[in-house]
Order: structure tokens, then sequence, then C-alpha cells
């Protein structure tokens, strides 16, 4: 990157090797901007939803209606973030999205080189996730919800053994009821 000479550059959270848009487990956490409470709150140790909260609700499970190959797994929306595990189940193919063949056709294989550097490959984990909170970011900005933001990046875990995928589900199906211990409550922050 000969911008800023790497300066600003944040390194990526993700592993170095890894394809995320092969077949696979992955737990996700995704929160709102400076953690705001915006999905709603958590009253006698169940989530109580706002509209926001239904809505990212309601287009966290839509996901595998938009995306190909996808499904999910246990997921829970708190006051300020969503845990969900997303299984990404391709069948085996050389090439498996439309730009490179619509790229390879047009013959600006260079360009589309360069963009598919930036961005995340279509079917990958990074793209699921960038749908997901654009569709909730949109809505909020048709409906005046205009206080509405991301933070932005996603946390991921790739999930390799059963004994993993239990415990994931237990802290998933379990936080609204641990909600008073979670790292992610504000009033927990100083702890």
């Amino acid at each position: 990157m000969t911008l800023y000479k790497g300066k600003y550059r944040v390194e990526s959270t993700r592993l170095p090797h890894r394809d995320y848009g092969a077949n696979g487990w992955y737990f996700v956490t995704i929160c709102t901007r400076d953690r705001t409470f915006l999905f709603g709150d958590v009253i006698s140790r169940e989530m109580r939803l706002s509209k926001i909260g239904q809505i990212a609700q309601q287009f966290w499970a839509d996901i595998p209606d938009h995306c190909a190959y996808t499904d999910l797994d246990a997921y829970v929306v708190m006051p300020n973030h969503l845990h969900g595990i997303v299984i990404i189940n391709k069948p085996n193919s050389s090439c498996r999205d439309v730009a490179c063949k619509v790229s390879t056709f047009r013959g600006d294989r260079e360009l589309y080189r360069a963009r598919s550097q930036m961005s995340p490959k279509a079917g990958s984990l990074g793209a699921i996730i960038r749908s997901y909170k654009a569709a909730v970011s949109q809505w909020c900005k048709r409906n005046n919800y205009s206080s509405f933001a991301w933070q932005p990046r996603f946390y991921d875990h790739i999930i390799r053994a059963d004994e993993s995928l239990d415990r994931i589900r237990d802290y998933i199906i379990n936080n609204p009821a641990k909600w008073e211990d979670d790292k992610n409550n504000p009033a927990n922050l100083w702890m």
C-alpha cells in the first residue's frame, strides 16, 4: 500500500491465509457503534427488542434467503450487539463468483483483480455480514432512525469442533440471562 505508506492501515483481524468463502461454521459478533443500546433491553433475563432490534433479528433470519449456500444456526440480538452462527456450505466449483465469469468474458481481468483485492468475495463471510449490516442501515435510514450505526468490522471465530459448537451455542442461547455480567454491557466496562 503506497497511499500514506501504510501508516494508517488497520490490520485485518481475519486469518491471513483463510478463505472466508470456504465451507465452514463461523461464530460472528457484530456491535452497534459505541455499543449504543439500539436493539432493546434485557428485562428479567429476557431480551425485549425495540423496533430496530426486531428488524435486526428479522434481517438476520432472512440471510439464507439472500445468500446462496448459507444457513444459520443459533443467534441472539442483544441491546448493543448480535451473536450468530453462520454456516457456509457451497458445492465445489473452480469459479464460484458471477463477477469472475463476467470479467473474464469482458476481458477486464486487471480491473476485476484490483477490485476483488479490495472487497470481500461474493458468498464469503465478509460479503454476507457487509450485506446484512447494509440492509439494516438502509432500513433505519429510510425509517428515520438516523442515530443508528454499526461499529466498523465484526468479530468472527471459525468453529472447528463439535465441543466448540456446543459451547458457543450455549453461550448464545444464555446470553440474555447472563447480560448483567456481559462484557458488552456498559455497566461492566470498568470492571
